[in-house]
C-alpha cells in the first residue's frame, strides 16, 4: 500500500514539475532490484520517494559521497526481550538504521492475554518506528506450559483484524502442525492467517515438507546449512537469526554467498539491549554478514526488501519511486553505523512516552515457596540432565549419575550440575517442575528471571536450595525480574515490574542494570554469555532437546513429559 499524500503533486514532483520537499543529493543509491549502486539525486515528497534522478527541491541534503540505502527491517523479533518499553527501544534502533520491526508479542500475550496485546499494539501506533505485528498463534507453545490463559482461534481472528497485525506468528507446536493435529489446524484456518511465520528447529525430510505444506512460508530456527537449504529448497522463507543466546549467521551465511540472497532476510528474535547497544541491531548483523563472505549488496537486500516482501509490506524495503522515504545514509560499507537516518523523509522527531496502566504491573502471583517444594526425592541411578549448548538455544538431554543428600538429588558444582526450578507465576497453583541443568557453570549461588519463555513461569537456578528460594522470594518482590544471589545476599538486580517481562525506567539505566545482573552471574563462576537468555529458554518446550516447565521435564523430540529418572534404554 502506497503511503498516504497528495498524489497529484507526488507525480509532478517526479516529472519534475514542482520542487520536491526534499533532495537527498551526492550519494551512491543502492537499487535492491538490481542491487547496483546509482549516482542520483532521490526526490522526496510528503514522507514518499517521488523519484530516482537529477532532482530540485525546497530543502537538500549532501550526501558528500555517502552509500543511500533502504532503513533496516528485523523480519522477525519480539519486544519484550528488549527489557525496555516501546518507546525506549525507538531511541535504540533507530539511530541504528533499523526503521521498521515485525514483532510477534507473544511474551505479553502469555501474561496479559490479548488485553495485553491490544495495549502494546496501541502503544506502537504513534511511534516514529514503524512496528508490524503478527497473532500469537501459539499460547501456550506447547501443552506442557502454563500461561494465564491460553489463546482460541477466537482470540487470532480479533487480534487479526487490528490494522498493523499481519498475519499468524510462528507456529512452534511444529509437532502438533505435522501430526495434522486439530487444534493447530484449527488456527491456521482463521480468517485472516493466510500469511504465516514458522518454528520448526530440527525439522527436516518428510516432516518439513508436511509443515511447508501447511502453507507455512517461513523459519527462522534453522541453525545448519543443511537445514537452511532444505528449507529454501521447500519454497519457505530463510529468516537468519542473529540473537543473544541464539547465533545462526555463521552457519548459514554460506547460503547466501553460494545461491544468493533470494528468500532469505535477517532477524534478531531475541537480542538483549546491552547487546544492540554495543553491537548494533539489523546493522550488526549486516556488518558480520559482510564479514563472513556475503556480498554488502546482497546483505543490504536482505536488511531491508527481503523482509519487506516476505512480510507483504510493499511499500517498505526500497529506495525507489513509490516507497516509504526510510533511508540510511552509510558513510562506508564495513562498519554499516548510518551517518543519518531519514524516517518518512525526515529525521526523527521526539519520541512520545509509552503509556503503562497499572494493570500491567501485578503479575506474579506465587504461593510462597518452602524448601520442601525443592526436594527431589532420589534412590540414586541414571538421571535425565538438560545440557546448555554454547551459543544456541537447542539443549542436549544428558543422562547422568546424580549425588544425593538424605534420599534427595543434590546440586554439585563440582560436575557443573544445577538444580532447576520452574515455578508457575500467573495463577499461584504452587504447581513447580523440577530438574537438574549441565554448562551454566555455576560454582555457587542462585539466579532467577520471571522472563521465561513463553509461557513466562518464574524459572530458577542454583546450588542450594535456600539460595533458589532467597532469589524467588525477591523476584516476586520486585513484581518480575531478575535476580542473582550469592549465599544470604541479592548481589544483582533488574526490576522487571511491566507484565514481569519490560523495566519502565531508561534506556541507559536497564542496559546498566541488564550488564550488572550478567556480571554477577559471571561472578558466580558461569560463563555464559547470555546467562538470562539462555536460561530463559531452558523453559521453553518447542525447542529440542530436553526443555523443563512447571509440569516437568519435556522430551521434545518425543513431545512428551519425562521422568527425571532415565530410561535405561536412553543413551547420552
Amino acid at each position: 500500500m502506497l503511503p498516504k499524500g497528495d498524489l497529484a503533486r507526488r507525480l509532478a514532483v517526479a516529472r519534475g514539475d514542482e520542487p520536491a520537499d526534499l533532495v537527498v543529493r551526492g550519494g551512491r543509491v543502492l537499487s535492491v532490484f538490481t542491487r547496483e549502486w546509482l549516482d542520483v539525486d532521490v526526490a522526496i515528497c510528503d514522507g514518499t520517494i517521488a523519484g530516482l534522478g537529477s532532482y530540485e527541491g525546497q530543502d537538500s541534503v549532501d550526501a558528500d559521497g555517502a552509500y543511500v540505502v533502504p532503513g533496516f527491517i528485523d523480519a522477525h523479533m519480539h519486544l519484550e526481550s528488549t527489557k525496555v518499553l516501546v518507546s525506549e527501544f525507538a531511541r535504540l534502533v533507530l539511530p541504528l538504521g533499523t526503521t521498521a520491526v515485525v514483532a510477534d508479542p507473544h511474551e505479553i500475550a502469555n501474561v496479559l492475554g490479548t488485553d495485553g496485546v491490544h495495549w502494546l499494539v496501541d502503544a506502537c501506533a504513534d511511534l516514529p518506528l514503524d512496528v508490524y505485528f503478527t497473532a500469537s498463534s501459539c499460547v501456550p507453545a506447547s501443552r506442557f506450559e502454563s500461561p494465564r490463559r491460553p489463546f482460541n482461534p477466537g482470540d487470532l481472528k480479533a487480534l487479526l483484524r487490528r490494522t498493523r497485525v499481519i498475519g499468524l506468528a510462528e507456529m512452534m507446536n511444529f509437532p502438533g502442525v505435522i501430526s495434522g493435529a486439530a487444534s493447530e489446524l484449527a488456527k491456521l484456518a482463521v480468517e485472516g492467517a493466510d500469511h504465516v511465520d514458522g518454528h520448526a528447529p530440527g525439522v527436516l525430510g518428510k516432516e518439513l515438507q508436511a509443515y511447508a505444506a501447511a502453507g507455512i512460508g517461513s523459519d527462522h530456527e534453522a541453525f545448519t546449512a543443511e537445514e537452511g537449504l532444505e528449507r529454501l529448497r521447500a519454497g519457505m522463507w530463510l529468516l537468519i537469526r542473529e540473537a543473544s543466546a541464539a547465533r545462526n549467521l555463521r552457519a548459514l551465511a554460506p547460503l547466501a554467498i553460494e545461491y544468493g540472497p533470494a528468500r532469505m532476510a535477517f532477524c534478531t528474535d531475541d537480542r538483549e539491549p546491552e547487546h544492540i547497544a554495543e553491537d548494533g541491531h539489523i546493522n550488526g548483523i549486516v556488518r558480520e554478514a559482510v564479514a563472513l563472505g556475503v556480498r554488502a549488496e546482497d546483505a543490504l537486500t536482505m536488511a531491508s526488501h527481503n523482509p519487506a516482501l516476505w512480510h507483504r509490506i510493499g511499500h517498505l524495503g526500497a529506495v525507489a519511486p513509490g516507497y516509504q522515504a526510510d533511508l540510511l545514509l552509510l558513510p562506508d560499507l564495513e562498519r554499516f553505523v548510518p551517518g543519518l537516518v531519514l524516517k518518512r523523509g525526515r529525521q526523527a522527531e521526539a519520541i512520545p512516552e509509552t503509556p503503562v496502566p497499572e494493570w500491567v504491573r501485578h503479575t506474579v502471583r506465587l504461593k510462597t515457596v518452602v524448601r520442601e517444594d525443592l526436594r527431589v526425592p532420589w534412590k540414586g541411578g541414571a538421571a535425565r540432565v538438560i545440557g546448555l549448548v554454547p551459543g544456541q538455544i537447542v539443549t542436549d538431554s544428558l543422562v547422568e549419575e546424580l549425588p544425593g543428600e538424605d534420599g534427595a538429588a543434590t546440586a554439585d558444582p563440582d560436575r557443573d550440575l544445577a538444580k532447576i526450578a520452574v515455578v508457575e507465576r500467573h495463577l499461584g497453583t504452587g504447581r513447580i517442575g523440577l530438574g537438574f541443568v549441565r554448562g551454566f557453570g555455576l560454582a555457587r549461588g542462585a539466579v532467577a528471571t520471571t522472563f521465561s519463555h513463553d509461557a513466562h513461569n518464574l524459572v530458577v537456578v542454583g546450588m542450594s536450595d535456600e539460595e533458589m528460594i532467597h532469589a524467588i522470594e525477591r523476584a516476586a518482590e520486585l513484581a518480575g525480574g531478575l535476580v542473582v544471589v550469592d549465599g544470604e545476599r541479592v548481589t544483582a538486580e533488574l526490576p522487571l515490574p511491566v507484565a514481569g517481562l519490560l523495566s519502565d525506567r531508561p534506556l541507559q539505566e536497564v542496559i546498566a542494570g541488564s550488564e550488572a545482573v550478567v556480571a554477577a552471574v559471571h561472578a558466580l563462576g558461569s560463563e555464559v554469555e547470555s546467562p538470562f537468555q539462555s536460561l530463559a529458554f531452558l523453559a521453553l518446550s518447542v525447542i529440542p532437546s530436553l526443555k523443563i516447565t512447571d509440569w516437568g521435564l519435556v522430551d521434545v523430540g518425543r513431545f512428551e513429559l519425562v521422568p527425571l529418572a532415565a530410561d535405561p534404554l536412553v543413551a547420552p
